[in-house]
């Protein structure tokens, strides 16, 4: 199967469609990722079959469990190499995007990226999500905050929450060990003022892979106390 087809065909057993434009955005985005990968290292997956299926289709996944209107403040945590959150643009091109990560040469690399794409409303932070959730412009500010492969979920959701709205949702990509963080994450959840709206299973297509997406809903406001400095969630994990 050609990558175009294996693109478009994976998308719709997600229940999406991409128009031609999508799909020619992906496949620059393809080519880009792997010329840059060849002087950076922006991912261990370098086959552009495997680049389709574990990265572009698994951050669409998500769309498909996601009651999205496709117009929100979204931000991307540890973004890396753009994912999940440059597919979700490209598919929803009116989300207004911030992508976050602590490694200024990938910053470099999606600025670049998102110009050849020629995409607009993104905005890029350099830094550590704990440093950025306690500044005053994106506390509080964001209706999804998205994050894949970042930590585990009880630290995950120290570096997350605090970015939401008191309405806003909290979307982790997780894989097959799923029940065991939300199990270990339960109390840091709740201290955070938030809760565990769902956990969805989702079949990747043309992968064995195990995919869950949990969905965690903001209901009051997180602790002044949170995030706590750059490092400590980490270290010392809020336990149950």
């Amino acid at each position: 199967m050609k990558i175009k087809e294996l693109l478009a065909a994976g998308t719709k057993e997600l229940g999406l469609e991409l128009t031609s434009k999508q799909i020619d955005a992906f496949m620059n985005y393809l080519d880009i990722l792997q010329e840059w990968n060849q002087k950076m290292n922006l991912t261990a997956i370098d086959d552009s079959e495997e680049i389709v299926i574990k990265h572009f289709l698994d951050s669409l996944s998500s769309v498909s469990v996601m009651d999205l209107a496709g117009d929100e403040k979204m931000i991307d945590l540890g973004t890396g190499a753009g994912f999940p959150g440059i597919p979700l643009k490209i598919f929803y091109p009116k989300l207004d995007l911030t992508l976050l990560d602590s490694t200024k040469k990938k910053i470099t690399f999606l600025k670049n990226l998102v110009r050849e794409l020629n995409l607009k409303g993104i905005e890029f932070i350099h830094g550590r999500a704990e440093d950025y959730g306690q500044k005053s412009k994106y506390r509080g500010s964001y209706d999804v905050v998205i994050a894949r492969a970042v930590a585990p979920l009880n630290i995950l959701s120290e570096y997350a929450i605090p970015f939401l709205k008191p309405t806003g949702s909290f979307l982790a990509q997780k894989g097959a060990k799923v029940k065991e963080e939300v199990i270990e994450a339960t109390r840091a959840i709740e201290v955070l003022g938030a809760e565990i709206y769902d956990v969805v299973s989702i079949d990747l297509p043309y992968s064995d892979a195990k995919r869950n997406l949990v969905i965690i809903d903001k209901v009051r406001e997180t602790p002044l106390e949170y995030p706590r400095k750059a490092g400590t969630p980490n270290k010392e994990p809020i336990s149950n």
